[in-house]
């Protein structure tokens, strides 16, 4: 209640959630070009459907990581279940493979 005992509708914000030991991680497989005209590709292992492409490394980094954003905003706006990350994925022919948080925002729907 505001002063003067006045009621204000409160609209729904969206928070981040953030974790820490608990977040999910995808493993991302990186291939770094071969000529300079190519792009470093990466795919997430773990979660069908995320890849992307960069510049360079950090560049496919930030690129990879909103794809798994966008993908599992998606995913969960349409009531579908994340995949859950497997600690066995490997992809032996990349040049590097690292784990990737996901975040995702959370909030009510608006009345």
């Amino acid at each position: 209640m505001e002063p003067g005992g006045i009621d204000r509708p409160v609209s729904a914000v969206r928070v981040p959630l953030l974790y820490h030991e608990a977040m999910l991680r995808y493993h991302v497989a990186f291939y770094l070009p071969h000529a300079p005209s190519q792009m470093v590709v990466a795919e997430a292992l773990d979660f069908p459907g995320a890849a992307s492409q960069g510049f360079d490394l950090p560049d496919a980094r930030l690129m990879i990581e909103s794809a798994l954003e966008d993908l599992a905003q998606l995913m969960l706006e349409q009531g579908r279940p994340l995949p859950v990350p497997n600690p066995n994925a490997s992809a032996p022919d990349a040049d590097l493979v690292e784990l990737v948080p996901v975040s995702v925002y959370a909030g009510s729907p608006r009345a």
